[in-house]
C-alpha cells in the first residue's frame, strides 16, 4: 500500500541480529558532585565517610558545637575551633570546589558581618575613625574579627553536616531514635523533599522570564515578582501534597512501622563526642590565654 511508505521504520543499533550482538547503550545516571556520594537535601554530594553516620547524630553534633561556641565572643576560641574543624572537613572527603560552592553564602556573610561590627560596634580603646554613627576603635575591630571567625566556625561544619543528610534517613532517625510523632516526621520529610523542587522552580522561573525578554533589566523588581510567583506556587503545591498525604492515611494517629531501621551506633557517639570536644577545647584554650568573654555581661 502507498501509505506504507510513510510509516517510519524502526532504527536498529549497529550489529543487530548478529550472534552475540549487544543492545544499545544506556545512559548512566548522573553521579554526585565529585563522584560517588549521598543524596542530600540540596542534591547529591560526595562524602562516603559522612554517609555512614546517623542523620540525627549529625544534627546533634552541629547543635552541640554551635551552642558551645556561642558562649563566648572572643576570637581565640573561634580560631581554635576553625583549625580543628579544618581537619574534620579535610577528613570528610568533600572536594574543595564543592565545599566552596555550597558555603559561598557563609564566606560572604562573615566579612560583611565583621565590617558592620567594626563600623558600628561598641567602641573601646583607641579610636581611629569617628564620623556620625561610625565609630572604629580597638574594641570594635577585635569584636569584628571575633564575629567573622565565629560565623565561619559555626557555619562551615553545619553546612558540611547538613548537605550530607539524606531526608529519608533523617526521618527514620527522628522517628526511631528521637521518638518524635510520626505526623511531624512525615511532614518534615515532605517539606525537605520540596526544597529541591523549589530550587528547580526558581531556575525555571528565571528561564521563563528570560525567554520573554524580562531578565535583563529591573533586577529588584524581577526578584520581588519572581519570589511572589514562587510563594504562590509553593502554597498550591503544599496544599495538594497535604491533601494527597491525608488521603493516603499519613495523618492517622495509629502506631506506625518503618521500612528501615535507624540506630544510634558507636560511631555516632564518636561524632557527637568529637564535636563537643572541639567546642570544649576551644573554650579551654580561650580561658587559658585570658581572652574568654562571656556573651552575656
Amino acid at each position: 500500500m502507498r501509505g506504507d511508505r510513510h510509516h517510519a521504520r524502526p532504527r536498529l543499533h549497529p550489529g543487530a541480529g548478529r550472534p552475540g550482538a549487544r543492545g544499545p547503550r544506556r545512559r548512566r545516571p548522573r553521579r554526585a558532585e565529585g563522584g560517588r556520594g549521598v543524596s542530600g537535601v540540596l542534591g547529591s554530594v560526595r562524602a562516603p565517610r559522612l554517609a555512614a553516620f546517623n542523620a540525627v547524630a549529625k544534627i546533634a553534633a552541629g547543635l552541640g558545637l554551635s551552642l558551645l561556641l556561642l558562649v563566648t565572643i572572643d576570637w581565640v576560641s573561634a580560631l581554635v575551633a576553625l583549625a580543628l574543624e579544618a581537619v574534620f572537613i579535610a577528613w570528610s572527603g568533600i572536594g574543595f570546589r564543592v565545599l566552596l560552592r555550597r558555603t559561598v553564602a557563609i564566606w560572604i556573610a562573615a566579612p560583611l558581618a565583621g565590617l558592620t561590627t567594626a563600623l558600628y560596634g561598641v567602641a573601646s580603646g583607641t579610636t581611629y575613625v569617628q564620623w556620625g554613627l561610625i565609630h572604629v576603635s580597638d574594641g570594635s575591630i577585635a569584636l569584628a574579627i571575633a564575629t567573622a571567625l565565629r560565623i565561619l566556625a559555626i557555619g562551615l561544619p553545619a553546612v558540611v553536616l547538613f548537605i550530607t543528610i539524606d531526608p529519608t534517613d533523617l526521618a527514620d532517625g527522628l522517628a526511631q531514635v528521637w521518638h518524635l510523632p510520626s505526623r511531624f516526621v512525615l511532614g518534615a520529610l515532605a517539606g525537605m523533599r520540596l526544597v529541591g523542587l523549589f530550587l528547580d522552580d526558581w531556575r525555571q522561573l528565571e528561564l521563563a522570564r528570560r525567554a520573554r525578554g524580562l531578565g535583563d533589566t529591573g533586577r529588584i523588581r524581577r526578584f520581588v515578582g519572581q519570589a511572589f510567583a514562587l510563594l504562590v506556587l509553593s502554597i498550591r503545591r503544599g496544599s495538594k501534597l497535604a491533601t494527597a498525604m491525608e488521603a493516603r492515611g499519613f495523618g492517622a494517629r495509629a502506631d506506625r512501622t518503618w521500612a528501615r531501621s535507624s540506630r544510634f551506633r558507636a560511631r555516632d557517639w564518636l561524632l557527637l563526642g568529637g564535636a563537643l570536644l572541639v567546642g570544649a577545647t576551644a573554650l579551654l584554650v580561650s580561658i587559658a590565654v585570658g581572652s574568654f568573654t562571656f556573651v552575656v555581661r
